[in-house]
C-alpha cells in the first residue's frame, strides 16, 4: 500500500496532525450515526431476522443445493474462477515488467465507477478492478447457469448478486478508488470529516435507517421553486385534495382533464418547475386541469382499502368536477399505480353502466402484471406474509422501505454513486428538482397495500376479469372508451412489453406509444427540451415490442403533442375559460395544497 501511496497523484500536501484530528471527528461522526441506528433498535427482539435477510439465505441455499448436487459440475465452476484468476495474474506480471498486456477484463463503457484515469494507469487500482469483474462475472454464472431453479428464485438470485456487488464494488471503499484516496490525501481527511457528518444527519433523519441525500433541498421548496402552478384546492376528503389550476387561454375544451397519481409518490412529479411541469402545459394547452393530490397517511389511516382509494379518488374527484363545471363527463389520466387504479374505476363504472369518462390515458401503468419486471423479485407469499405482518403492527408501509426499493433497482446509480460522493468525498449533492421528488417518501395503508399487492402483483386478477372491487367483479373488456396507452422503452417499473400485452384487455380502441428513456424522463419530457422520441404503430395484438417497433414510426421529441391532438379529437368541442372553483366547492387553500407538504 506505500507503494500506491507513493504513485497516487496528490496535489494537495499531507498533515499529519490535520489528518488525525480530522480521522477523530469522522470517528466521532460515525459514532453518533451507531447511536442513532442502535436506539432504532431498541424493543426489537435481538433474535428477529430481517425478513430480506430470510430470503437472501434461502435463495442462496437453493443456488448452492444445484451446484453442490454435483461434485463434476461444482469441480467446473470453482476452476473457471481459479482460471480467470490465473489469467488476471499472468497479464499483471507481464505488465509489471513492461510488456504490453491486454487486461483479463474491462469494465462496461457506461460503468460510471471506473472512469477515472488511475484504475487504468495504476497497476494496483487496475488489478483491483479486474478481480472485481472477473469475480462479479463468475457470481452471475453461479446464478444464471443453474438450470435447476425456478424462474421466480433465479430473478431473486440475480437480485441478490447484483446488490451485493455493487455493494462490494472497490469504488466504494476510500483505499481501494484512486479519486478518494487522492482527494484524502490533499485535504489531510478533511473529506471524511465531512462526510461522516452527512452520514451521521442523514442517519438521524431516517430514524435510524440511512435517508441518502440525493439533492441539496434548501432551495427547492413545495410550493415555491416546486409545484407552482397557480391552482385552488377546491375538495377535499381523508385521502386526497383535488387541485383546480387556474386557466391560461380565453377557451378551453369542454372535456375537464383529471390526473389521477400514484399514491406511492407525490404528485409534483407532473408539476416540477415551469419549465417542466406537464400540468402547466396542459393549462397553457386550454385544458380544465384538475389533480388529485393524495394523503400522506399515518397508521389512522391504515383501514383504508383500495375500494376507499377508488371511492374517495377519482370518483369523489368527478363528482366534485360535476359540480365545478358542470360537465358529467372528464378526460381521465393515470401514471403508475395511479393508473392501475384508474383501470379497476373504469370497470367499475362500466359494470354499473355509469358513463363519466370520455377517454382514459395510462402512463407507464400496468393492467396486466405477466411481465411486471423487477419488482416482482419483490413478490411471493412468503414475502408478502412477511410485509403484512410488518404493516399490520405499524398500520402503515413506511415510505423510505419503498423509496429503498425503488432505490435498489438502480443502486449504482441511486445508492452507491451518493455513498461515494457524499460519505467518502465529502462533497454535498446539488440541488435536484426530480431526485428532490425521489426523496419525498409517502407511507402506504397497509389494508390497499396488501390488497394491491396480492390481486395485481401475486395474483394478476385485472385483467383476468377475476378483480373484486366495492363488491363488483371487474371486467376491463366492458371498458369501451378510447385509451391512449404510454410506455417508455427503459422503464424497469413498467416495463413496455407489459403496458403492451395490457393494451389488449381493454373493449375499446387502444392507441399504445412507446417513449424514449424511463419510468420519469420519459414521461416528463417536454416539447420545448427537444429530447428522446417517441414511436407509433397500429398493431397492438399478440406481438412483442421487438416486433411492434419494426414496423413502428419514429418520431422526434416529446410525446406531449401527439397526446394533445388525440385527446381534441374525442372532444374538440371549446367553451369560456372557467373560473377556479364555484358556489358549491369554494377554493379552500392555494395550490399545491397542505396534504402533499406532509413529510413521511
Amino acid at each position: 500500500m506505500t507503494d500506491v501511496l507513493e504513485h497516487t497523484k496528490s496535489p494537495g500536501k499531507f498533515d499529519a496532525e490535520a489528518f488525525a484530528h480530522n480521522l477523530a471527528k469522522a470517528l466521532e461522526s460515525s459514532g453518533q450515526a451507531l447511536a442513532a441506528y442502535l436506539k432504532s433498535r431498541e424493543g426489537v427482539p435481538a433474535d428477529e431476522t430481517p425478513t430480506e435477510m430470510r430470503e437472501l439465505v434461502k435463495t442462496f441455499t437453493a443456488v448452492a443445493e444445484y451446484w453442490l448436487s454435483d461434485k463434476t459440475r461444482a469441480s467446473e465452476l470453482q476452476l473457471k474462477l481459479g482460471k480467470s484468476y490465473l489469467d488476471l495474474w499472468g497479464s499483471s506480471m507481464r505488465r509489471l515488467v513492461g510488456e504490453n498486456a491486454a487486461p483479463a477484463v474491462s469494465p462496461a463503457p457506461r460503468d460510471k465507477r471506473f472512469q477515472d484515469a488511475e484504475w487504468k494507469s495504476n497497476q494496483f487500482f487496475d488489478f483491483v478492478m479486474q478481480l472485481y469483474l472477473l469475480t462479479t462475472q463468475w457470481a452471475f454464472d453461479v446464478v444464471r447457469k443453474a438450470d435447476g431453479l425456478d424462474d421466480h428464485t433465479r430473478k431473486k438470485a440475480e437480485f441478490y448478486v447484483q446488490q451485493i456487488t455493487n455493494a462490494l464494488s472497490p469504488s466504494n471503499f476510500v483505499l481501494t478508488n484512486p479519486e478518494v484516496l487522492r482527494q484524502t490525501l490533499a485535504s489531510s481527511g478533511d473529506n471524511l470529516a465531512r462526510g461522516m457528518k452527512m452520514l451521521a444527519e442523514d442517519v438521524v433523519a431516517g430514524h435510524g435507517s440511512l435517508r441518502i441525500r440525493q439533492s441539496d433541498s434548501s432551495n427547492l421548496r413545495v410550493g415555491d421553486q416546486l409545484a407552482n402552478t397557480p391552482g385552488k384546492v377546491i375538495y377535499q376528503n381523508d385521502l386526497m385534495q383535488l387541485i383546480q389550476y387556474q386557466p391560461a387561454t380565453e377557451s378551453v375544451l369542454r372535456t375537464p382533464l383529471l390526473i389521477v397519481p400514484p399514491w406511492i409518490n407525490k404528485f409534483y412529479i407532473l408539476d416540477l418547475n415551469r419549465d417542466k411541469s406537464f400540468i402547466k402545459w396542459c393549462v397553457d394547452q386550454g385544458l380544465t386541469v384538475f389533480v388529485i393530490s393524495w394523503v400522506n397517511p399515518d397508521k389512522t389511516l391504515g383501514e383504508k382499502t383500495f375500494d376507499d382509494y377508488m371511492k374517495e379518488g377519482p370518483l369523489a374527484a368527478m363528482d366534485a368536477i360535476e359540480k365545478v363545471t358542470g360537465e358529467m363527463k372528464v378526460h381521465t389520466m393515470g401514471y403508475c399505480v395511479g393508473g392501475t387504479l384508474l383501470a379497476t374505476t373504469l370497470a367499475w363504472l362500466a359494470e354499473k353502466r355509469r358513463v363519466r369518462v370520455t377517454s382514459a390515458t395510462f402512463l407507464a401503468a400496468q393492467v396486466d402484471f405477466t411481465h411486471a419486471g423487477d419488482l416482482l423479485v419483490f413478490v411471493d407469499e412468503d414475502q408478502i406474509s412477511s410485509l403484512e405482518r410488518d404493516m399490520q403492527r405499524d398500520g402503515v408501509l413506511e415510505g423510505s422501505k419503498m423509496a429503498m426499493a425503488f432505490n435498489m433497482l438502480r443502486s449504482n446509480d441511486l445508492i452507491w454513486s451518493y455513498v461515494v460522493s457524499n460519505y467518502l468525498k465529502g462533497q454535498q449533492p446539488a440541488a435536484f428538482d426530480l431526485l428532490h421528488w425521489n426523496s419525498d417518501a409517502t407511507r402506504m395503508p397497509a389494508a390497499n397495500h396488501s390488497y394491491y399487492l396480492r390481486n395485481c402483483y401475486l395474483e394478476n386478477r385485472l385483467s383476468a376479469g377475476t378483480m373484486v372491487l366495492d363488491n363488483t367483479l371487474l371486467d376491463l373488456s366492458k371498458v369501451k372508451v378510447p385509451v391512449y396507452n404510454l410506455a417508455t422503452k427503459e422503464d424497469h417499473i413498467a416495463p413496455a412489453e407489459s403496458v403492451l400485452y395490457g393494451s389488449q384487455f381493454f373493449g375499446g380502441p387502444v392507441r399504445y406509444v412507446l417513449a424514449g428513456s424511463g419510468h420519469i424522463a420519459g414521461v416528463v419530457n417536454p416539447p420545448n427540451l427537444g429530447k428522446y422520441q417517441y414511436w407509433t404503430n397500429e398493431r397492438i395484438q399478440d406481438i412483442t415490442v421487438a416486433e411492434w417497433l419494426k414496423d413502428a414510426q419514429e418520431h422526434k421529441g416529446s410525446w406531449w403533442p401527439d397526446w394533445r391532438q388525440w385527446i381534441e379529437q374525442h372532444d374538440p368541442e371549446q367553451v369560456p375559460a372557467r373560473e377556479v372553483g364555484s358556489a358549491a366547492l369554494p377554493p379552500i387553500e392555494d395550490a399545491p395544497g397542505s396534504y402533499v407538504h406532509v413529510r413521511a
